[in-house]
């Protein structure tokens, strides 16, 4: 059974609202394993085949980003394990609980309460699919492996149609005997079983036109190539799902996460005609076994990739596009981390030229190649130009809230991600990130901008000019000018240096192995305590008579924690000292049943990724500060109200309500839905206080003072900001006792004069 968390999702199905009117795409994401930034044409390779020098050759890919994106700060993470499970969950190696390849990922690394892609897009309404390397829920044998923790599978996380592999060793060939496969016949633990990896399963059907079938080839392996079997369910379920698509409108979602180019390479020259594609390259039987290995698989997966995207042009292959699905799928091309060392690097500078690969902290071993193609909003006429470059930081920790928004349902509570459905879409308004995170073994890295600190292992050691000497605490690079991350800048930035050291290490970067995030939920009465741990409930968790974290007491940091009224009338909860989480939500049963957190007096609130006041939800605030190193978010029918300071910006949907002056440091985005009420008269300045830029939207009213009579023609400030864009959806104002006003805008502020 689904815990709270997972279950209070499921059933809700709330929607975050800002890319309201964008379709409902089909989703189909394309995840290699150790492909480095420059495999691509974009990031190199089309440079390299210019000048006369080996290439690797990726026609699919290089065309999907010629119609689409190519993400030049594309991000994942330094290794495997850690990688699916921040694609998958949303949060970076400091909070997710495979922040490295620990044999132990294997049976604990996704837990029952996270939300991953396959829940949240299950819950809104698509089929689901997931073929390729899982890497979490069974045992590493290669004749009889096991499940060992059901709720770490991907068939308990949302994915119906699945081929895959369940733990990462098992992945170190491409010939396993046997691949885990659901749907499954029932009595499966997990809903899964265990099938041939058999070539077998395939015969006499066309799914791979550009590569000889079985029968003319009895050469091909028994046991078949893992990735060409992936590969070939995933076109399975992109003709029918493409058809249901066309005929009923039900999206789909597939993930095909394949092995290659992950070693060993040498498997690839078992299969016929294997280096086939590079029979007219004159310099590849000049090349090491290893470099003609890599380039045969990365072209061998590109070719399966081609195919699949053809299905989406013609999914029943009858040469009539009418039935397309193109225009309304969006393709993700993506690879886990950075690519390894060797020939593929030396041969075909694999990485693009960054420093390290594959495991380390530098760029080669985090950034990735990352292209997405959605022919309907990403074109010639649209803000993203189909065939462009986009350097905006886009960290794997962003696809599934992207996801979440795409398909119109709510995205879970507090992740490190932060959708950039608006900037796909064209539509909405794209909230920010001030930064991401990463960890590997020589170190844990920050990039804000162009800016990337690494703060160094404690007593590491490095060769410099041939000798060894101390590492130093941390470095600072400018990565805009600094390609290969080889000047420190941090003697001459000590104040950014120790900005961004500060705030990396309160993203949890130096917790041990097994530390993340948990989550709690509200138990206490009307009128209980904030500070009191019994009015929490308590989290652990365990599998099969082990128990891998508890944590119990008040809340902190690491908290994810929803205090929501399941009562049938309004309830109240008490915060009597400051309160920290990593994620809080706040929501209401009905108008009747509201959710109130009251902050005493002063009383400070930190959500440091976010704080959501839900439907019927609200915050009062009395003099005190609630922040968020993310935006603060009140959702349509949500509410704050009261006096203090918001360190955040404030995207606001439901009502807010200035007691006497409101000081949001960040911007304020208003929707449609939103309602501002402001107190009159102020005895200084404006009552609202903006730092940054106001996006003015929604419904405004005015409260008057007791006694207070407004004089004809005196300007009344209410509003000043950096910048004030948009205008509230009516020009006048009534005041609780009927006085009208005309609102009035400037380049600044908003100020009311009585007519």
């Amino acid at each position: 059974m689904k815990p709270f968390f997972s279950l209070l999702f499921a059933v809700l199905g709330l929607h975050l609202p800002s890319a309201e009117s964008a379709p409902r795409p089909n989703i189909l994401y394309f995840y290699v394993d150790d492909m480095g930034w420059g495999s691509i044409g974009p990031n190199g390779q089309a440079e390299r085949k210019a000048k006369g020098l080996p290439y690797v050759r990726t026609p699919n890919l290089d065309a999907l980003s010629a119609r689409g994106v190519n993400f030049t700060r594309g991000y994942g993470c330094h290794v495997c394990s850690p990688a699916r499970s921040s694609q998958q969950t949303g949060f970076h190696q400091g909070h997710t609980f495979a922040d490295r390849n620990d044999p132990d990922n294997a049976k604990k690394a996704i837990r029952a309460e996270e939300i991953t892609m396959g829940d949240a897009l299950l819950a809104a309404g698509y089929t689901t699919g997931y073929w390729g390397k899982w890497g979490y829920g069974g045992s590493a044998d290669q004749k009889n492996p096991t499940i060992e923790n059901i709720q770490t599978l991907p068939t308990s996380h949302g994915y119906q149609h699945v081929l895959a592999e369940l733990h990462h060793v098992r992945a170190h060939t491409f010939f396993q005997p046997t691949l885990w496969s659901a749907p499954a016949a029932p009595n499966n633990p997990g809903g899964l079983e265990l099938i041939p990896n058999s070539m077998e399963n395939y015969i006499g059907k066309d799914h791979y036109p550009n590569t000889p079938a079985h029968q003319e080839h009895p050469e091909y392996p028994e046991t078949a190539y893992c990735d060409d079997l992936y590969a070939f369910a995933t076109l399975d379920f992109v003709r029918e799902n493409a058809r249901v698509y066309r005929e009923s409108g039900k999206p789909f979602f597939g993930l095909l996460a394949v092995q290659i180019p992950h070693a060993p390479f040498d498997e690839i020259s078992q299969l016929p005609l294997w280096d086939e594609a590079y029979a007219d390259d004159p310099h590849f039987s000049d090349l090491p076994p290893q470099a003609q290995q890599w380039a045969a698989m990365v072209t061998r997966i590109d070719a399966h990739f081609g195919n699949i995207l053809a299905a989406l042009e013609d999914p029943n292959g009858d040469g009539d596009p009418s039935d397309s699905v193109v225009d309304d799928t969006l393709v993700l091309f993506q690879s886990d981390n950075g690519g390894p060392s060797g020939a593929n690097n030396s041969v075909f500078d694999a990485n693009g030229g960054l420093r390290g690969n594959k495991g380390k902290i530098e760029e080669g071993g985090i950034r990735v190649p990352l292209i997405m193609s959605w022919p309907s909003r990403i074109n010639a006429d649209s803000e993203l130009k189909a065939g462009s470059n986009c350097d905006r930081v886009v960290d794997v920790t962003d696809l599934l809230p992207t996801f979440c928004e795409l398909a119109g349902t709510e995205i879970p509570l507090g992740l490190d991600g932060v959708s950039i459905a608006p900037l796909l879409s064209g539509e909405g308004r794209q909230q920010e990130r001030e930064f991401i995170i990463h960890e590997a073994g020589n170190g844990k890295s920050i990039i804000r901008g162009n800016h990337k600190l690494v703060l160094g292992p404690k007593g590491g050691n490095r060769k410099k000019n041939k000798k060894t000497e101390p590492m130093p605490e941390f470095v600072l690079y400018d990565l805009d000018k600094d390609h290969g991350e080889k000047n420190d800048l941090s003697a001459e930035k000590p104040e950014l240096a120790a900005e961004l050291k500060a705030l990396l290490i309160g993203e949890r970067v130096n917790e041990p192995k097994g530390f993340s995030n948990t989550y709690h939920h509200w138990t206490g009465k009307d009128g209980a305590r904030t500070s009191e741990a019994s009015n929490w409930s308590d989290y652990v968790y365990a599998n099969a008579g082990m128990t891998y974290q508890t944590d119990k007491g008040a809340p902190h940091l690491a908290w994810i924690a929803r205090i929501e009224n399941q009562s049938d009338k309004s309830s109240l909860a008490k915060a009597d000292a400051d309160l920290e989480f990593l994620g809080l939500e706040i929501r209401g049963k009905s108008e009747s049943a509201a959710q109130t957190l009251a902050l005493d007096d002063g009383v400070n609130l930190t959500g440091r990724n976010e704080i959501r006041i839900s439907d019927h939800g609200g915050v009062l605030v009395d003099g005190g500060t609630i922040s968020s190193l993310r935006a603060i978010q009140i959702l349509p029918k949500g509410f704050l109200s009261g006096k203090g300071t918001i360190d955040a910006s404030l995207v606001q949907h439901g009502r807010v309500s200035v007691g006497n002056q409101l000081t949001v440091n960040g911007n304020l985005d208003q929707s449609s839905s939103s309602h501002l009420i402001l107190p009159l008269p102020q005895e200084e300045g404006a009552p609202l206080l903006i730092k940054g830029k106001t996006r003015l939207n929604g419904s405004l009213s005015v409260s008057l003072g007791e006694g207070f009579t407004p004089e004809e023609g005196k300007i009344y400030p209410i509003l000043t900001a950096a910048s004030v864009e948009g205008t509230f959806s009516h020009s006048k104002v009534s005041s609780d006792r009927g006085f009208e006003f005309e609102i009035q805008y400037s380049k600044t502020s908003v100020s009311l004069v009585k007519k």
